[in-house]
């Protein structure tokens, strides 16, 4: 049995203890906050309660897989995972598009973008989501369920969308996802998949076509609500350490990795303390990391970090019971910004049947970077999907970069989007076993990247690192 240390108790540093605990580690998790979770965070305010992360889980297979491989009750017997539709709403308000598209069907999304931008833009659209499921094929073990190589990137480097080629430009490079959004759907139609993308950090004029795997990934998998919302499943998982014996020390900010002989041997406290182990987990964006704690290759994938982007988010309180028919999800598209808004119906979110909590964030640069959107600007563009949404309000509570970052911790509040393959391996992140043996990355600022479905998949590619060594090839 090793002695395993954990820094940080985000997602996929949870995901990442829970696996080595049931394979027989003593694991210990070290968190500088008071509570577990990261970015998966709450705020309740007279009665009315938000999530201040992400408020949708993709691909619950992830988690699924995490509690049957770690316990006998279900993802399903510890939450209630509910599979939201219509997956989204879309509203456009320069091309007077306001359309719902189903979840998990591809005809029934043909069909609707067909009555809202015209006969044909279903096929097209489909085309191009046609196109992403090969580049999904194509990396979907390298990219998800395998480790990325210490060094060297391999085919991840190369962007697999299969691009309808033309002369030109194009012709002498890989296309971007605003350009295949323009050629191939054009209009409001490629604007949809622009926001799509762009929703998750993403910027489509710079990111390679195969971002296009994400819309395709929402479209295919279905988007889900955890009743209680998204930090019930933190809970779920913090929780499920706990049945596996794994200890939490909350308070234990670290400030040094400690070696022995060439290798990861521990940790150093902030008080002080040295906390010995046979392997140490970070599960925190790296950079936070004192320098030289994390030695790379020359030629492994770079850290992540520079140009991540941040959200600005406002927690909205409501007067007025939320109307029959609301959709989820709402995004509203404007010049230069999505703005996304979140209309749960789950009475856990509110203190009565006459009220109703919403959620409205937006993409923005990080603490420091960039000017921050303006609040009003925000409750401006939210109001195309909840009208009299100004009359309605009670109050509001605003969320910053800055307010990400001492939260988190993360560098000015970044909100690490997935990995992406193509760009020449830019959007990649650093390999989850690191030059120094012994110590390992998980979380969403570790291959293959942010997001809870990725960030849970670090933990089943280090708990495979550690517990068969560096022969381990992957999931199955």
């Amino acid at each position: 049995m090793a002695r395993i240390a954990v820094i940080g108790a985000g997602m996929g540093a949870m995901a990442t203890a829970a696996r080595l605990a049931v394979a027989g580690h003593r694991v210990t998790v070290y968190e500088r906050g008071s509570t577990y979770g990261g970015s998966v965070g709450r705020y309740e305010r007279e009665g009315f309660a938000f999530d201040t992360g992400p408020g949708l889980l993709h691909l619950p297979a992830v988690y699924r897989d995490l509690f049957v491989k770690t316990g006998k009750h279900s993802l399903e017997d510890c939450v209630e995972t509910v599979q939201v539709d219509p997956a989204v709403r879309h509203v456009l308000p320069a091309h007077g598009v306001d359309v719902r598209l189903p979840g998990a069907s591809r005809g029934g999304v043909a069909a609707a973008l067909d009555e809202a931008f015209g006969p044909g833009s279903g096929e097209r659209w489909n085309g191009v989501l046609g196109r992403a499921r090969d580049a999904w094929d194509a990396t979907r073990r390298p990219l998800l369920e395998e480790p990325l190589p210490a060094a060297g990137r391999g085919a991840l480097g190369t962007d697999p969308y299969p691009a309808l080629r033309r002369s030109g430009l194009l012709r002498r490079r890989p296309p971007t996802l605003a350009e295949v959004a323009s050629r191939e759907l054009g209009g409001g139609l490629g604007e949809l998949l622009t926001g799509l993308v762009g929703a998750y950090g993403i910027d489509p004029a710079t990111a390679p076509a195969s971002a296009a795997v994400l819309p395709y990934m929402e479209q295919t998998f279905g988007s889900w609500y955890v009743r209680g919302g998204i930090r019930a499943l933190a809970t779920a998982v913090y929780e499920r350490c706990r049945e596996r014996k794994v200890e939490f020390v909350f308070g234990a900010e670290v400030r040094e990795v400690l070696t022995a002989d060439g290798r990861a041997a521990g940790l150093l406290l902030a008080d002080g303390t040295e906390a010995a182990a046979d392997s140490v987990v970070c599960g925190i964006d790296p950079r936070l990391l004192p320098d030289g704690s994390l030695p790379r290759p020359a030629d492994s994938a770079p850290a992540r970090g520079a140009g991540v982007p941040s959200r600005l988010t406002l927690l909205l309180a409501l007067r007025g019971s939320r109307p029959a028919g609301t959709v989820h999800r709402t995004l509203v598209h404007s010049p230069g910004r999505v703005v996304t808004v979140l209309r749960p119906d789950d009475p856990a979110t509110r203190p009565g049947a006459e009220d109703e909590a919403v959620t409205v964030s937006a993409v923005c640069g990080p603490a420091g970077a960039a000017a921050i959107p303006d609040p009003q600007e925000l409750l401006g563009l939210a109001e195309r999907a909840v009208p009299g949404l100004r009359g309605r309000l009670r109050w509001y509570e605003v969320r910053t970069p800055a307010d990400v970052e001492s939260a988190t911790g993360a560098v000015g509040g970044s909100v690490p989007p997935p990995a992406l393959a193509g760009a020449g391996g830019r959007l990649l992140y650093p390999a989850n076993a690191t030059a120094l043996p012994g110590l390992y990355l998980a979380g969403g600022w570790a291959h293959p990247g942010g997001g809870l479905a990725h960030a849970g998949m670090t933990g089943a590619l280090v708990a495979g690192l550690i517990v068969e060594g560096a022969g381990f090839r992957g999931s199955r």
